[in-house]
């Protein structure tokens, strides 16, 4: 038979023993991957398992995102902006699939939510280590966020490591610095447990190096990218808050906070300020 009588027959070469070697499944391990997903809505509401799968793939996407920021900062220690870039690359486009992703939820109406919602108990995506090391990654520093997992010593650890380290910012101006332009110390020697303050001695670097751009075209480059990851974070933290609000009104979130009116205030959290500013100084006398 033919693919025109109704199948594309094997080629000569395709595998198909996997007895004694590694096949597809195991090497992705789809036996552990496939089975997690466990609904506790009894009897099992149809959209739970939507619900599961989207969280679940969402926070493999951060892992992915925590792995190339980190990454991203080691590459900027040792001035391989190449490949910094390339993983800031690769962060932006996670960001926009996980954006993309809220639609699927999106779905979700919500009187099929409401009929499992309780079952969550006091779960929510504010529990996410691996949202906050993303944030912390980036600049958003926040101590009081290890005692949510107190009972976690993993999760607090991983956490804790994110907060104490320099923040993919603070790598990059540290580059800055040691290509000769003039960053504070104040700025290459600050706390970096504490949440990044915009400094207003940093808009005349950023001025010098959009306005210099044949000499120092890679920080131009590298300073474009982060605001292009500033941009793509803010998009996803912004369909986040369109769907829940379109899924439950002004409800309180099931972890305790008051819901949409909490993801708003998320959206005037900024990591690279100074990159923001600079835009009104650029071009002026």
């Amino acid at each position: 038979m033919s693919i025109e009588e109704g199948y594309r027959p094997l080629e000569p070469g395709v595998r198909t023993d996997f007895s004694r070697e590694l096949d597809y499944a195991g090497y992705l391990d789809l036996d552990t991957l496939l089975s997690a997903q466990h609904p506790l809505s009894n009897p099992t509401h149809p959209d739970e398992l939507l619900f599961v799968i989207q969280h679940q793939t969402t926070e493999l996407w951060l892992k992915l995102m925590v792995h190339e920021l980190v990454g991203a900062r080691a590459f900027m220690a040792t001035d391989d902006l190449a490949r910094a870039r390339k993983s800031l690359s690769r962060v932006k486009h996670i960001l926009r699939t996980v954006t993309e992703q809220w639609s699927v939820l999106a779905t979700l109406t919500p009187s099929e939510y409401a009929e499992f919602r309780d079952v969550l108990g006091p779960a929510s995506g504010f529990q996410s280590v691996q949202y906050r090391a993303v944030e912390f990654l980036l600049g958003n520093k926040n101590a009081a966020m290890l005692k949510v997992f107190e009972a976690k010593p993993a999760a607090r650890t991983f956490l804790a490591d994110a907060l104490e380290s320099p923040t993919v910012y603070d790598a990059f101006l540290r580059l800055v610095a040691r290509r000769g332009l003039p960053v504070p110390v104040e700025v290459l020697e600050r706390d970096v447990t504490k949440p990044w303050v915009e400094q207003p001695a940093l808009v005349p670097v950023f001025r010098e190096i959009y306005e210099d751009t044949t000499r120092l075209w890679d920080l131009y480059e590298t300073s474009e990218d982060l605001v292009d990851l500033e941009d793509a974070f803010q998009l996803w933290r912004f369909r986040h808050l369109r769907t829940v609000q379109r899924t439950i009104g002004f409800k309180r979130g099931t972890g305790g906070s008051s819901g949409v009116s909490f993801l708003k205030r998320a959206l005037d959290l900024t990591f690279f300020p100074e990159l923001i500013t600079v835009r009104t100084e650029i071009g002026m006398p």
